[in-house]
């Protein structure tokens, strides 16, 4: 009887432990949503961001991505970012893919600009960068290195 009740209780435990997990994932998310606007940009490659890839405007994540979707007119991918109300951008500022580090994930770089006028609801940032392969800046660093080698010995 005595072995019945700890196997009830650990079920018991283990049972709000996935409770307490499924409430804070989404309390998160619900309250992430609430208090945004959204923005607009059209990048050439978003290799590595997915939606809800974080939006960080001086390190600190002030957003999340919400949408991507090809441009079928321009070939370009299109992206929705839901942006923290309190942070209100200059319409001149620029957005950009950055990368963590070598081993690390891609994130969304806000870089504000020095406009008085302010991005509004719905707008577009028009100035943007789309993410960098490191491979191929790596093959264009092995190819431009191998073509700087002379025959000659130099005296």
């Amino acid at each position: 009887m005595a072995e019945n009740r700890a196997e009830v209780l650990a079920g018991a435990a283990v049972l709000a432990a996935a409770i307490g997990f499924v409430v804070y994932a989404t309390g998160g998310a619900t309250s992430a949503a609430t208090g945004t606007y959204e923005l607009h940009a059209s990048f050439r490659s978003v290799e590595g961001i997915t939606p809800g890839s974080d939006v960080r405007l001086a390190g600190v994540k002030v957003g999340s991505i919400t949408k991507l979707v090809l441009n079928p007119q321009t070939f370009y991918a299109d992206a929705t970012v839901a942006i923290d109300k309190a942070i209100q951008l200059p319409d001149d500022s620029a957005i950009l893919i950055s990368s963590e580090g070598l081993l690390g994930g891609n994130f969304v770089e806000l870089q504000p600009g020095g406009s008085t006028e302010n991005l509004a609801p719905g707008s577009a940032i028009e100035d943007t960068q789309g993410s960098v392969s490191l491979i191929s800046l790596l093959m264009k660093f092995v190819s431009s290195s191998g073509g700087n080698k002379t025959d000659t010995p130099t005296p």
